[in-house]
């Protein structure tokens, strides 16, 4: 049977860490030391026997993010075969200006999207001109239609409430031979969504899920209120699928600078593993 490889090739909130004109202890051990550096969240998927490679969401980091895909598994010059985007946010479609003339000059690359995103990118610049130059080909995408990426991975789609500005937010179900991984970077509150997380959290081998900010008490040592954060905190998350840790495993990503479990030294870490979950970490990969 053909492997399925998903790396996991980047693990922290949009702006990423060091994040700009910040110099907290996290951002500082990153500006001095690149091994405390995260890039904005993104997922690969590789199946090294057909060399092909699909990437879901284009950061602003995709410039390395790319190079670690094609240096691990000697893909070099080869381009994504696809990418998906969750929605139009800062850390999850501007690396697609790489595609464009002043850069990669691609080739029709299938970017696949939500129907509002698939507007704002054929209609709007600077993206406008990588449709029109037929560097990228937009195709949309709709809530719980799966899409055979080949015939042993199956991506489906399904939208989460979050702060829907310009496009839809999907999560993605990912679904390779043996195994099923549920990626939710994004979402507004649990109770918001239709879908029970308990529910489809159950339904997945392996979840990847908005880590953004660990508590409530994080949130208001940054001087902000929770109810404006439109992101669950861990220690809710944790509560909510305690019951599954032996069952599922579940992953946090998407960490803001802020959160204190990116720092390998915190106690928090100890906390969250002592639960039964897990700290995403970048080039982890998972075998689907």
């Amino acid at each position: 049977m053909s492997e399925v490889i998903v790396n996991i090739i980047g693990t922290a909130q949009d702006a990423g860490v060091p994040h700009p004109n910040c110099f907290c202890k996290n951002c500082l051990e990153a500006i001095k030391d690149s091994k405390y550096r995260r890039f904005a969240a993104s997922l690969a998927i590789i199946l090294p026997k057909s060399k092909e490679w699909h990437l879901i969401d284009a950061t602003p980091d995709l410039r390395e993010q790319m190079a670690s895909i094609q240096m691990k598994y000697e893909l070099q010059k080869k381009l994504m075969n696809s990418i998906w985007l969750t929605h139009a946010h800062i850390g999850h479609y501007p690396g697609l200006m790489f595609l464009g003339k002043e850069a990669i000059g691609s080739k029709g690359t299938a970017v696949y999207c939500g129907g509002k995103m698939k507007q704002l990118l054929e209609n709007h610049a600077p993206w406008k001109q990588l449709v029109d130059l037929e560097n990228i080909a937009p195709i949309e995408i709709k809530h719980e239609h799966s899409t055979e990426l080949t015939p042993i991975v199956r991506i489906t789609p399904v939208e989460v409430p979050h702060r829907n500005e310009f496009s839809e937010t999907f999560a993605f179900w990912i679904e390779g031979p043996t195994r099923k991984l549920l990626y939710i970077p994004d979402i507004d509150r649990w109770d918001e969504w239709d879908h029970d997380i308990y529910e489809m959290a159950k339904e997945a081998d392996i979840c990847l899920l908005d880590g953004t900010f660990y508590s409530i008490e994080e949130i208001e040592r940054m001087g902000r209120d929770y109810k404006e954060i439109p992101h669950p905190v861990m220690t809710e998350t944790m509560d909510r699928l305690q019951g599954l840790v032996e069952e599922t495993a579940i992953y946090f990503t998407h960490f803001n600078h802020s959160n204190p479990v990116i720092d390998p030294e915190s106690p928090y870490i100890k906390q969250v593993k002592g639960r039964g979950f897990h700290i995403a970490v970048e080039g982890m990969e998972i075998l689907l």
